[in-house]
């Protein structure tokens, strides 16, 4: 995987899939960790960053959704995939065929 992080959309799509994977680790490593070993430590401290990512998200999602014209539908789009798990992968897929390069 290529993602050129001179354009927004290259930034965009690396954030993405950082907050995908820290959306996993969330929900497979750190949510267990709590209600099984009692640790809740591991939701605090994974749970903000993965909250900071998100923020980080939905900035550069404005960002590109303005810069590259993107549809009301494409941009609502990014957003629901990124409330899914596995989702953010499956849109970055979706875009890195679909958007031209800048």
């Amino acid at each position: 995987m290529n993602i050129p992080l001179n354009t927004s959309l290259g930034r965009f799509r690396l954030v993405a899939i950082i907050e995908g994977i820290s959306y996993l680790v969330l929900l497979l490593i750190a949510v267990p960790l709590k209600w099984i070993f009692g640790m809740p430590e591991a939701v605090r401290v994974v749970g903000m960053a993965h909250g900071v990512l998100f923020v980080l998200f939905g900035f550069l999602l404005l960002q590109v959704w303005l810069e590259y014209r993107w549809s009301f539908k494409k941009a609502a789009e990014a957003f629901f995939w990124s409330l899914i798990p596995f989702g953010t992968f499956y849109f970055d897929k979706k875009i890195a065929h679909d958007t031209p390069a800048r």
